[in-house]
């Protein structure tokens, strides 16, 4: 016999606990504590389950095959596809284009598939108004406008469904679980029951998620960890660039982006974006230095922009844009220490041009260079691209994938490359190696 215990959780955050409590510990809210079920359910009468062979697998089972959008940008991040049966989130700012994005690919799966729209943010009319301005077909798609989920789950039971779009996450409850739409039990529950059904049914399930202020989708971080994919769609708000970045994905690789501009008629692929987020002009003043990164399999170059100003109160203002400040902070420190230079004097605000987010530390040269250009105001050699970790002891050290990133800064007409110790050599490149930040300096 089966032995139940009581559970309690919060509605607002997800904490547990043995008993019930008038206030939550964790996120401090009253009266959100509910009681739970926990049953532990002994092995005694259940129905064993079945054990499938890897070689049963190998020889037996068919591959599911991916649904391609034939847009690069998205199938490079997805790995070459949406895999029927996946739960995939999508997230972003609000605004950003998720929906855009959302509409576009169910547009490009349309043709071939059975594609089912749920939108519960906006009425037939209006869903009809925007996806007709982004160009696509209405005759291709069907529409649920509905935000029950057992409503909506019961109406494809009958009906072959291939994709499923949720717009948006945070709209959908579901009978079984208390609390309202968008809660942390109501999104936890809903997720999991679209998981059920993507699963069983081998239908791809597509979910938009909206960002909190502090950058994390609404509702329990458990989300992430339920879903196949999550995927953010991300920018600077003054660009008119969008990032499509995976950070989880079950079936493909995580490095890969997909870069898109935001036009009238919706977001346009940009394949080629070597020189995107670089200025035409290479001959730069004080204060810029050009770099290479890698994100997936392309490699691009960027602009740093570093700004230094005498301080007018007593603790420097350190500021970054694209950039962690707390790495900004530990380069500072090496410059002041290992190339004597005084930063502790000035203000320094940093910029990565095109509202990137770099984390790459192969950057970190480019950024020394740069502030150093400042204080001192000597520009670096025009055509140069600069390429490097630094250490703590001001060391140069090298970047992977230098030898494709070399490659793209020759393409972009770019003469000179300053990087650490390599043995890479490419033809019409001047390649300056430096052991430390010391020498760096004498190249200005």
């Amino acid at each position: 016999m089966s032995k139940s215990t009581k559970l309690f959780s919060c509605n607002k955050c997800g904490a547990q606990f043995s008993k019930w409590v008038g206030r939550c510990e964790e996120c401090g809210a009253w009266g959100s504590i509910i009681e739970e079920k926990n049953n532990n359910l002994k092995g005694a009468g259940n129905k064993p389950a079945s054990i499938i062979l890897g070689k049963d697998l190998s020889e037996g089972m068919a591959i599911p095959t991916r649904l391609a959008t034939n847009i690069n940008e998205i199938d490079r991040v997805f790995g070459g596809g949406i895999v029927p049966g996946s739960l995939t989130l999508i997230g972003g700012e609000p605004g950003i284009g998720k929906s855009t994005i959302v509409a576009q690919i169910t547009n490009a799966l349309s043709d071939k598939n059975k594609v089912v729209y749920m939108s519960g943010e906006e009425s037939t009319g209006q869903l009809a108004l925007r996806l007709s301005r982004l160009g696509c077909s209405l005759e291709r798609l069907s529409f649920i406008v509905e935000t029950e989920l057992e409503s909506i789950l019961a109406a494809l039971t009958n009906n072959k469904t291939d994709l499923l779009v949720i717009d948006s996450i945070q709209t959908i409850r579901t009978a079984t679980e208390s609390g309202e739409a968008g809660g942390t039990s109501q999104i936890r529950a809903v997720t999991t029951k679209l998981l059920e059904f993507a699963k069983k049914n081998n239908v791809a399930v597509l979910i938009i998620g909206h960002i909190t202020k502090d950058g994390q989708v609404a509702g329990p971080k458990t989300l992430e960890h339920l879903v196949d994919t999550v995927i953010y769609l991300e920018t600077d708000s003054s660009q008119n660039y969008r990032l499509f970045r995976s950070s989880k994905n079950r079936f493909g690789s995580t490095n890969e982006i997909g870069i898109f501009e935001m036009t009238g008629s919706g977001l346009t692929p940009i394949e080629n974006a070597a020189n995107l987020f670089l200025d035409k002009i290479l001959n730069y003043g004080a204060g810029m230095a050009i770099t290479a990164v890698a994100e997936g399999s392309r490699s691009f170059l960027i602009e740093i922009q570093a700004l230094t100003s005498k301080t007018v109160f007593g603790y420097p203002q350190r500021r970054a844009s694209g950039f962690d400040a707390n790495r900004l902070q530990i380069l500072l420190a090496v410059i002041a220490k290992r190339a004597k230079l005084n930063t502790a004097a000035y203000d320094t605000i940093l910029n990565i041009v095109g509202g990137l987010k770099i984390t790459d530390p192969g950057i970190d040269l480019a950024v020394c260079l740069a502030i150093i250009s400042s204080l001192t105001d000597k520009a670096l050699p025009a055509k140069t691209v600069v390429m490097g970790e630094v250490g703590l002891g001001g060391e140069i050290r090298p970047v992977p994938r230098l030898e494709a990133k070399l490659n793209e800064a020759l393409n972009l007409g770019f003469t000179k490359v300053i990087t650490a110790k390599t043995d890479k050599k490419i033809k019409g490149l001047e390649i300056v190696e430096i052991k430390n930040i010391s020498e760096a300096i004498g190249l200005l």
